[in-house]
């Protein structure tokens, strides 16, 4: 019973992250994106080169939403087919979503200066990136095409859509003015920083754990974080008693979790959480649903 309460608050947390995603993008796009010009990253972007190249060249003006979803149909079959059901379906609602927020809030100016709109667009993009996340979804897209990466590499790849990116923005450059090409790399390069802020699931932190009682505390890692624990038996220096360290490796989110775990075992545990560079050998993440 426990656990489908779990499972449903959980669908609603998603649920919650993914309407609240679509509908900052979105804003986003009507806002700074077009005030500015800019051609925001991955398959947005695409969808806003196409629109204005048919604009300018064959002036056609074409709704964001049906190209949009055109671009991310073979994105969704990739995500569906190797990075998991549940957070492509739910990534796909914010495509679908995203897509009808764009073409039925109106565009609004905020401000005219290019650089503000650059660099707080970015930060705009990456925060509604970073809520889809958080819920276990994504805008699609690149994202889809990241996510596989980081599963693959167990690393983050959002730096790696940068290059991506680039290409996209040499044709933006060439048909529609430099000065606004560069400009939306400052965009991009704000956004994904962002993203690389407030995304921790592919960060690892090394966790020791000086505790007085160790039976309790290494099955928490073992039963919820499904991951090992090395036990060192020493002594205290200052008060001269017996004491266990415990050393992991988990994920930054994990290890918020597990530090609160750890104090209503261990109320006196001495725990020291570093930033860890490079794993290499068995780590265990868990699998996108």
């Amino acid at each position: 019973m426990e656990q489908l309460k779990s499972i449903k608050n959980q669908n609603m947390i998603t649920l919650s992250c993914v309407v609240l995603g679509s509908l900052i993008a979105a804003v986003n796009l009507n806002t700074f994106v077009n005030a500015g010009g800019l051609f925001p990253g991955g398959f947005n972007g695409m969808t806003v080169l196409i629109q204005r190249i048919f604009a300018t060249y064959f002036n056609i003006q074409l709704p964001f939403s049906p190209v949009n979803y055109a671009l991310n149909a073979i994105p969704a079959y990739i995500g569906f087919k190797l990075v998991g059901k549940k957070f492509t379906m739910y990534s796909i609602l914010m495509i679908l979503l995203t897509g009808l927020f764009v073409d039925i809030i109106p565009a609004y100016n905020i401000t005219e200066d290019i650089l503000l709109i650059s660099v707080f667009g970015g930060i705009v993009n990456g925060l509604s990136l970073s809520v889809a996340l958080r819920g276990n979804a994504s805008s699609g897209g690149m994202d889809f095409i990241s996510m596989w990466i980081s599963k693959v590499l167990d690393r983050s790849a959002w730096n790696y859509t940068m290059g991506v990116n680039a290409t996209m923005l040499v044709i933006a450059g060439a048909l529609f003015g430099w000065e606004s090409a560069l400009y939306s790399i400052i965009f991009q390069f704000c956004s994904t920083q962002v993203v690389n802020m407030l995304h921790t699931r592919y960060k690892r932190v090394t966790m020791f754990i000086i505790t007085t009682q160790p039976d309790e505390v290494t099955p928490l890692v073992h039963n919820a974080l499904h991951h090992g624990v090395t036990r060192f038996e020493g002594i205290g220096t200052y008060m001269g008693q017996p004491r266990t360290l415990l050393y992991t490796v988990v994920s930054t989110t994990d290890a918020k979790v597990l530090v609160h775990h750890i104090k209503e075992v261990d109320p006196t545990a001495f725990v020291n959480v570093t930033k860890t560079e490079f794993v290499e050998g068995r780590f265990y993440v868990a699998p996108l649903n």
